[in-house]
């Protein structure tokens, strides 16, 4: 069963452009590249907003994984990233079919990033939909798929 996915890079530092504008920067802490499936819903949201801002993925006083988002206020760029669910299994082109249809995908994506502005921690974002170029340095490198669970 597909779920609703989030590939998560720690970063010391990201930034979106669309059309040769920033549209969102950030400086330490996570690049959430948020994918959405057709059975997607609030729950998986919940699910994996609390998931993330409470990961321990940044270096603290006991070790290199001690510390999560929350912990030290990290900030946080999220970009909706529907490719995430493209099947390479037949043929040379990726199936995007698992993809959610954008209107239910931005839905879910505004909810997503209200819901990680409503921890308290800095959030920038893309552009839902736009060509974007997606600048990071990955820290580490410390790169974790986090998929929501199963209904």
């Amino acid at each position: 069963m597909q779920r609703m996915k989030a590939l998560i890079q720690r970063t010391s530092g990201a930034k979106v452009t669309v059309e040769n504008a920033v549209v969102g920067e950030i400086g330490e802490g996570l690049v959430v590249l948020l994918g959405i499936t057709h059975k997607d819903t609030e729950k998986d949201v919940d699910y994996l907003v609390q998931k993330i801002v409470n990961l321990r993925i940044f270096p603290g006083e006991k070790g290199a994984f001690d510390t999560s988002a929350l912990d030290g206020n990290k900030e946080v760029l999220v970009v909706s990233q529907f490719t995430l669910y493209g099947s390479c299994n037949k043929g040379r082109r990726p199936d995007f079919n698992d993809a959610a249809k954008p209107e239910q995908a931005e839905a879910l994506y505004k909810i997503f990033v209200q819901q990680m502005r409503d921890t308290g921690l800095k959030v920038e974002t893309g552009k839902f939909q736009a060509h974007m170029q997606v600048d990071l340095n990955n820290d580490g490198p410390v790169t974790l798929m986090i998929e929501s669970k199963s209904s």
